[in-house]
C-alpha cells in the first residue's frame, strides 16, 4: 500500500487520526500550512508511535504545491481535515470560509484525478443536520445550515457526491462529526484553541488551569432534562479510529457512503461540568448567561450504520473524555 495523505493533519484531530494510521502500519504524509496548528505536533506524533509522519509545510489550496506532494509521493488516499472551523468566526468572514473551504476541497480533487488517486475520506460535521429531530440518521433531509461553517461543509458533500457520481472508479466517505473532546492519554496533543475558546471542553479546562475565571453556560432554559444545551460529546481518539475503518472500507468500495461518527447519546453542559469535576477532584465555577442565537437544545447521533457497515463504535465515556482533556491541558501549560 502506497501512503496516506492528510491534508490540515497538524490538527485537533488530523493528529489523532495520524496516531491511529501510523499504529495500524501505513505510511503517513501530512500537509498542513499551520495556520491553527503547531510544527511540533509532527515530533509529539512520532513520539508516540515511534515514526514520524512526512510533513510538507504548504497550503493545500495552492495547487501547483499540491500536485509537486503527489508527484514525490505515491499517494494511494486522502484524508481532507484542512480548513476553517470555528463557526463563530465564519458568520464574521464569510467570503473567507467559502474561499478557503471550497478551494481546498477542489484543489484537492483535481489533483488527485491528475494523479490517479481514488479514495477521500472528508472531514464533515454534524452542523449539516441542520434543525432536524435527533437522533440524526445519516439518510435524513441536510442542508438546513445555519452558518457559513455549515453551508461550506455541505457544499463540499455535495461537490465530492456529484464527482463520484461522474467517476464511478472514485471512492469517497462522508463523516459527520459530533463534538469531538478529550486528547491523546499520553498528554502530548490534544486541542490547543488559539484565543479564547469556542469549544465546551477546552473552555472548562481553562478555567481548571485557572486561565479564566469561570465559565459561561448559555441557556438554562432549553427543553432538556436540566435546561441546558445537549450535545454528542465523542472521544477524539475513538474519532481517529473512526477514520481508520473509514479508510478500510473505502480502499475496498467505490461511490459515496455517509457515515455518522458519535456516541448516540446527549450529555448537557451541566452534565459535562460535573464530570469533569469529578473526574479530576476539581470545582469549575459557572455562571448562567443568556442563550446564543443558533445553538440547537439538542443534538445526538444515530450511530446503527457505522456499527453495522464499519464494525465501529465509540467506546470512551464522558469520564475518560474529562480526564484526558484535563491531563493535556496541565501538560501543556
Amino acid at each position: 500500500m502506497g501512503k496516506i495523505l492528510l491534508t490540515g493533519g497538524c490538527g485537533y484531530i488530523g493528529s489523532h487520526t495520524a496516531v491511529a494510521l501510523l499504529e495500524a502500519g501505513m505510511e503517513v504524509v501530512i500537509a498542513d500550512n499551520l495556520s491553527n496548528s503547531s510544527r511540533d505536533v509532527i515530533d509529539r506524533i512520532g513520539t508516540i508511535t515511534g515514526k514520524k509522519p512526512l510533513f510538507y509545510e504548504m497550503d493545500v489550496c495552492d495547487g501547483e504545491a499540491l500536485s509537486r506532494l503527489f508527484s514525490q509521493e505515491k499517494i494511494d488516499a486522502a484524508i481532507h481535515f484542512a480548513g476553517y472551523k470555528a463557526v463563530g468566526e465564519s458568520v464574521a468572514k464569510p467570503l473567507a470560509y467559502y474561499r478557503n473551504n471550497l478551494d481546498s476541497a477542489l484543489t484537492l480533487l483535481e489533483t488527485m484525478a491528475a494523479h490517479g488517486t481514488r479514495v477521500l475520506i472528508f472531514s464533515s460535521s454534524a452542523t449539516v443536520y441542520g434543525d432536524g429531530t435527533p437522533p440524526y440518521q445519516e439518510d435524513m433531509r441536510s442542508g438546513i445550515c445555519s452558518n457559513p461553517y455549515g453551508w461550506t461543509k455541505w457544499m463540499i458533500e455535495q461537490i465530492l457526491k456529484d464527482a463520484a457520481q461522474a467517476d464511478p472508479t472514485l471512492s469517497v466517505v462522508l463523516l459527520r462529526y459530533f463534538n469531538p473532546v478529550g486528547a491523546h492519554e499520553s498528554g502530548l496533543i490534544g486541542e490547543v484553541p488559539r484565543g479564547i475558546p469556542n469549544n465546551l471542553m477546552p473552555y472548562v479546562s481553562q478555567v481548571a488551569a485557572g486561565i479564566r475565571d469561570h465559565l459561561n453556560v448559555f441557556g438554562n432554559d432549553y427543553d432538556t432534562p436540566d435546561g441546558t444545551c445537549l450535545r454528542d460529546y465523542i472521544h477524539v481518539t475513538d474519532l481517529a479510529r473512526g477514520h481508520l475503518k473509514a479508510l478500510e472500507y473505502a480502499l475496498d468500495h467505490q461511490g459515496t457512503e455517509i457515515f455518522n461518527l458519535g456516541t448516540g447519546q446527549g450529555s448537557s453542559v451541566l452534565e459535562v461540568i460535573r464530570a469533569f469535576e469529578q473526574a479530576n477532584q476539581l470545582t469549575i465555577p459557572f455562571e448562567i448567561a443568556p442563550p446564543r442565537p443558533g445553538d440547537l437544545p439538542v443534538s445526538y447521533a444515530a450511530t446503527d450504520k457505522a456499527e453495522r457497515v464499519l464494525g465501529w463504535k465509540a467506546e470512551k465515556k464522558l469520564e475518560d473524555m474529562c480526564r484526558d482533556a484535563w491531563n493535556f491541558e496541565k501538560k501543556l501549560r
